[in-house]
């Protein structure tokens, strides 16, 4: 704290009477600033919000306290600033001193300014602040913003909620005479009597033995309060030894489902590779794996670089790079498999010796600091891997929005242990999960499936099929190992298929010797512990089917928030008897959005959130990474009112994701996660429209979608024809097509396209160029003109919705008309003579989801564009 500022404060207290805090005891630094609450009976009771800045507490005294409805306006009255060990202070503070009272720890946790306040000084002297604040009670986005002065001379602020997933209309979230603190539990008269258990420490570490450590209980299970450093063994120096180890078991990572919340952690990418140790000695390097194979012979380019480095022994990870610098376990397999290991790298992330000397001992940041001076001329193929200081939720987001597979938390001060500790813990993006490959599927001999178990007491168990996620050439590699292993009975010891007979009409059943590991991604289990839309990736050689065991079946992966830049996990604040879907407090839930979903009963905002949160992980393949528009009717859709929104506003819910375009300095809305869509329910969001680029790509075009749009005279059996034709039109061309209905009378044909050395005017050249040859030749049918005079009885073949800023509505989006329609995605099969879009509805289509068999090879469909286009010719 500044001297000036240190002075006022003690100036205003006799220390000799009060037990506040004098400002002189240490505090226990932080990576993350950090603020407190203290609700204070004094003359009057007020609240004292308290924000950690420049060594001190910027203080203001809110009367009523904060309010978590957006409508209010709180008044703060900035006070004398406050040391830092004040933030543990709960007590009484004596009548006739200052402030004279009893003081509760009413919450605390962590804040960080917003983009654009980041330089807090110079916004505090402007009088606006914009801020996060994650803690037991607050949540989410405020502003705190001067007024005037009063005729003291203090300054006034308002302090005001934004609207966000954590804002409650109507407040009733907040203070209230039955309040505990965060603390200690107590209640005010508990407190103000000396009773009850004392305040746990947040800000010192006063009560705790030498290097103790507060940990928040937000994450890990870990006990709340202060808990003891881990106590070393041994020596803290290296230790000499006089031989080098021929290999060292490695440490291993504990799954979890958040990244740790408190400060001493570094956060780094979790490389989708395999694991590796590189062992050098006088200029001769051998690279083993995690079970102490020898692979140097595998990857003789890395053993080579090794053998430039120091003597010692390198933990790391061997992976191979695709072309948008994202690890690629399918690619690192393929050249494995071939041989072509020159464009692989090996990412080391901790040393275990420097020459002779073991520095196991050390903590991480110690080791990690050699390393760093050790390989800073290795070769380029050799990189070392550095990690974050900031919040793990942050750090986690970034690196799913960059589609890496997830991160890895580590201790900084924790030593290098062999096998599966607690201070490494690995946070994934996607659910993730080695299994061993039991059978596999053919339908006419061509692949369809592979058929998963994982051992559980001992036992293989069959744990469900793996069905997406193999392309051609992942098929290639892997039919000839299935077929060697072929044997006649199921290796499964539980009954296939849970309990059922394996259902032959999807495909003959192959049984194969339990020896191959595969590496899948998955959203979860179902209740009887079969796999959820689960994805291939690759095979795993560096992992012995024996050891591969089960999870307990577990909910689907880590739902994130969009994190304010804090370490705190907590639940929403919400009023009580709020409606609350998936942690997103939904006001004015039984707002009717639609009259009826042709059953004759309102639809709520509520069963528009329910709805999402139904469909959400199938639509997530279709929608994620991509801008999305939205269609919003604030007071449904019979009120007139409704508008077409594509870019970010004020109060947006901060767990949808902002975008940046090229050639547009506002952020587009993207919908990255399930709890994204109930925010989009929660402002009357009907309608979804994505932009057809390839994910995370927007200057890269992912499909082609043809609308078939029928004027009013048009029979609906035309258009199921004209789907049809479509369909054999894009086959001619090597495409791949997928249909859905469009929750109107028309159809859309989508076909997932590999854009490569295709820009979207090529690409929407293309899409004209097929509407116009299919309009040519039945002119009586089709047109490409948009004009409705020239449509009556034809079909509007609309090829515009593939141009860059343009979309298309999202497979299971509800649509703002009568009927709750939803844009239903369809098998071929069912496009035919009887089809009724009619009948797919925000209230059928849930019950259809979870069944849902349509689209199942959308992600292997991707065929090249470019091909396409020489067959069709020049556009």
């Amino acid at each position: 704290m500044a001297e000036s500022r240190r002075t006022r404060y003690q100036e205003m207290r006799d220390f000799s009477k009060t037990t506040e805090p004098s400002g002189e005891r240490s505090v226990v630094p932080s990576e993350v600033l950090r603020f407190v609450i203290q609700k204070h009976a004094a003359r009057r009771q007020h609240f004292d919000l308290r924000l950690e800045y420049d060594g001190t507490f910027r203080s203001w005294a809110v009367p009523k306290g904060p309010s978590f409805d957006p409508h209010d306006r709180r008044l703060a009255v900035e006070v004398e600033d406050h040391p830092l060990d004040y933030g543990d202070f709960e007590g009484t503070i004596p009548k006739g001193q200052y402030g004279g009272g009893t003081v509760m720890l009413w919450d605390r946790g962590y804040w960080a300014p917003e983009r654009g306040f980041e330089k807090i000084g110079p916004a505090l002297g402007k009088g606006e602040l914009k801020f996060v604040m994650e803690g037991e009670r607050m949540h989410g986005s405020w502003v705190l913003v001067r007024t005037r002065r009063d005729e003291r001379g203090r300054a006034n602020w308002m302090l005001i909620k934004h609207r966000d997933a954590a804002a409650v209309p109507g407040n009733g979230g907040g203070p209230s005479v039955e309040d505990r603190s965060v603390a200690s539990g107590r209640t005010m008269a508990e407190i103000a009597a000396g009773n009850g258990a004392k305040a746990t420490p947040f800000m010192t570490a006063e009560g705790a033995a030498a290097g103790a450590v507060w940990q928040s209980n937000r994450t890990g299970g870990l006990p709340s309060g202060l808990v003891q450093r881990a106590q070393l063994k041994g020596p803290t120096k290296p230790v000499k030894t006089d031989h080098l180890p021929v290999f060292i078991e490695p440490q291993l990572t504990t799954q979890v489902v958040s990244p740790p919340a408190t400060s001493g952690w570094g956060h780094e990418i979790k490389f989708d590779g395999y694991r590796v140790q590189l062992r050098v000695l006088a200029g001769k390097a051998t690279l083993k794996t995690r079970k102490g194979l020898d692979w140097s012979s595998r990857y003789p380019e890395i053993v080579a670089s090794g053998s430039t480095l120091p003597d010692g022994i390198y933990d790391g990870e061997v992976v191979a790079l695709d072309e948008t610098g994202v690890p690629d376990l399918a690619a690192l397999q393929a050249a494995t498999a071939d041989g072509g290991s020159r464009e692989l790298i090996c990412f080391v992330f901790d040393q275990l010796f420097d020459g002779l000397e073991d520095l196991r001992v050390l903590s991480l940041s110690e080791r990690k600091a050699r390393l760093q001076q050790a390989i800073t001329d290795a070769p380029a193929n050799i990189r070392y891997v550095h990690h974050l200081v900031a919040a793990g939720d942050a750090v986690l987001l970034s690196a799913c929005r960059m589609h890496l597979e997830g991160i890895v938390s580590k201790r900084l001060d924790a030593p290098y242990r062999s096998g599966r500790v607690d201070c490494w813990r690995k946070s994934k993006c996607r659910g993730g999960h080695e299994v061993v490959i039991g059978g596999y599927t053919t339908t006419d001999g061509a692949f369809r499936s592979l058929i998963a178990g994982v051992h559980r007491d001992g036992m293989l168990i069959e744990v469900g099929r793996i069905g997406t996620g193999f392309g051609r050439g992942k098929v290639a590699r892997l039919l000839p190992k299935l077929r060697a292993l072929e044997i006649k009975n199921s290796p499964f010891k539980n009954i296939p298929f849970s309990g059922k007979a394996p259902p032959r009409k999807r495909g003959e059943v192959h049984w194969v010797r339990p020896e191959l590991v595969a590496e899948i991604e998955h959203e979860g289990f179902t209740a009887d512990g079969q796999l959820r839309q689960a994805a291939f990736k690759a095979l795993r050689e560096d992992k012995p089917a024996r050891e591969v065991e089960t999870v307990e079946p577990a909910p689907a992966p880590t739902r994130l928030k969009q994190p304010a830049p804090a370490t705190v996990r907590s639940h929403a604040v919400r009023a009580r008897g709020a409606v609350v879907v998936m942690n997103v407090a939904l006001s004015h839930a039984d707002k009717a959005l639609w009259p009826d979903a042709g059953d004759g009963q309102p639809v709520s905002k509520l069963d528009l959130a329910r709805y999402y949160e139904a469909v959400g992980d199938w639509m997530m393949q279709h929608i994620r990474g991509r801008p999305c528009s939205i269609v919003r009717f604030p007071e449904g859709i019979t009120a007139g009112e409704r508008f077409f929104q594509r870019h970010t506003g004020k109060g947006q819910s901060n767990l949808i994701t902002s975008v940046t375009v090229r050639g547009d300095r506002e952020p587009y809305l993207q919908f990255d996660r399930v709890e994204a869509l109930i925010a989009a329910a929660q402002v009357a969001a009907l309608e979804l429209h994505p932009w057809n680029c390839h994910p995370s790509a927007p200057e890269r075009p992912g499909r082609l979608v043809f609308d078939l749009d029928p004027a009013p005279d048009v029979p609906f059996e035309e258009v199921i024809a004209g789907a049809r034709d479509m369909r054999h039109r894009l086959s001619d061309l090597g495409l791949v097509s997928f249909c859905k209905t469009t929750g109107g009378k028309g159809l859309h044909v989508v076909t997932p396209i590999d854009a490569k050395g295709v820009d979207w005017p090529l690409a929407k050249a293309f899409a004209r160029n097929v509407c116009r040859a299919m309009a040519a030749d039945a002119p009586d049918r089709y047109l490409i003109n948009m004009a409705k005079a020239q449509r009556s009885g034809r079909i509007f073949l609309d090829y515009l919705r593939n141009d860059r800023l343009a979309t298309a509505v999202a497979p299971l989006s509800p649509r703002g008309r009568p009927g709750a329609p939803v844009s239903m995605p369809l098998r071929w099969t069912q496009v035919k003579k009887g089809l009724d879009p009619s009948k797919y509805t925000i209230r059928t289509v849930p019950g259809l989801v979870a069944t849902l068999t349509a689209w199942p090879d959308y992600r292997d469909g991707e065929r090249p564009l470019a091909q396409a286009i020489k067959r069709l010719g020049k556009p």
